[in-house]
């Protein structure tokens, strides 16, 4: 078995990760914490866990909690990872589901998080979590960044699209909607009841921390600066996020062709599904680690229109987590993920 704790249980992250692991055949979990929460039950702080965990939160010592797991994942608010990082990586492998390990330049996360990097030494040696694209490294990383839930879906839509050179790789859209959960289980005026029901609204126009992090692995793969344009709404449900990117067409693709394009840059993914006659929609991925992806081609403008739907929390987190764990340890990719999303 596996042993593995959580350090930030507590928030919608922690809790998720916690519903993922407690059926995962090859794992024990040893240590949840949760700091404001420390003391009471996992399954009053989560009723839906109550019958398949008696763990009591505890405060995170990071070095003795290091040393009683094989792998620690942090569910923590962006710049705490970093802190921890130093104390655990020495005895185990850790999952950082916030941003502090997502760049590889310490550079990019200060001048978009407006903060130095606590521990840029150990950048160089982390792996970025998109696991459809980074497994080698993430099988061989001390340190994973598990990617933001915008990036997972905007970059899952469009990378083998743009990868294929039938699309301009400039200009490119990526406009994006997502339920209210993506912003955590604190206390917020924007998330009342109340602010969100029956409205729908951008936020962060030309700003979104996900902005650079979509760069990064678009410029990567494509060996050349992309900038990007990305707008996030939020819209009134809990869980879910549609991406829609808009991409020129270079010379001449149909929509068989670039669906041919995703279904073989995907053949053999456990967790993508290419749809061809249908598009995608958040209902369909709810409560799995699924992402369903589609296209189409606008030949009147010459737009290409790439789709992605997934679960915020689960393949756009902590299901994308337990993902890349299971490719880190050695066990097979799907374990204790292979289960069809809630539907309606």
């Amino acid at each position: 078995m596996i042993k593995v704790s959580i350090i930030g249980a507590s928030g919608y992250g922690g809790g998720e990760l916690a519903r993922l692991l407690v059926g995962h055949p090859e794992v024990e979990i040893v240590h949840l914490t949760a700091e404001s929460k420390a003391g009471e039950a996992m399954a009053d702080l989560y009723p839906n866990l109550r019958g398949f965990t008696s763990s009591i939160t505890e405060t995170a010592d990071a070095a003795q909690i290091a040393k009683d797991s094989d792998l620690v994942f942090l569910a923590l608010p962006t710049g705490k990872a970093m802190q921890l990082a130093p104390a655990i990586v020495p005895h185990a492998r850790l999952i950082d589901l916030g941003a502090d390990f997502r760049f590889k330049d310490p550079q990019v996360y200060e001048q978009w998080y407006k903060s130095p990097h606590a521990s840029p030494e150990l950048l160089a040696d982390a792996a970025y979590g998109l696991t459809e694209f980074k497994r080698g490294e993430v099988r061989r990383a001390q340190i994973v960044g598990n990617p933001g839930c915008y990036p997972t879906a905007a970059l899952l839509a469009t990378l083998p699209l743009l990868q294929s050179g039938k699309v301009r790789t400039n200009g490119v859209i990526v406009d994006a909607k997502s339920g209210v959960s993506g912003a955590g289980r604190g206390l917020s005026m924007g998330t009342h009841f109340s602010e969100v029901n029956e409205n729908v609204k951008p936020y962060n126009v030309a700003g979104h921390r996900h902005t650079p992090e979509i760069e990064q692995e678009m410029s990567a793969l494509l060996g050349r600066e992309m900038p990007v344009t990305f707008t996030p709404h939020l819209v009134p449900m809990t869980r879910g996020i549609l991406v829609t990117a808009y991409l020129s067409v270079a010379g001449s693709v149909t929509t068989e062709e670039a669906t041919s394009i995703l279904r073989e840059a995907y053949a053999g993914e456990p967790f993508v599904r290419v749809l061809a006659d249908v598009l995608p929609q958040t209902k369909a991925t709810s409560g799995s680690n699924f992402c369903d992806v589609a296209v189409r081609v606008d030949t009147h403008s010459g737009t290409l229109i790439a789709m992605a739907a997934l679960d915020n929390l689960v393949k756009g987190a902590s299901g994308q987590a337990v993902q890349n764990m299971n490719v880190m340890m050695g066990l097979p990719e799907d374990l204790g993920l292979w289960t069809p999303g809630l539907y309606p």
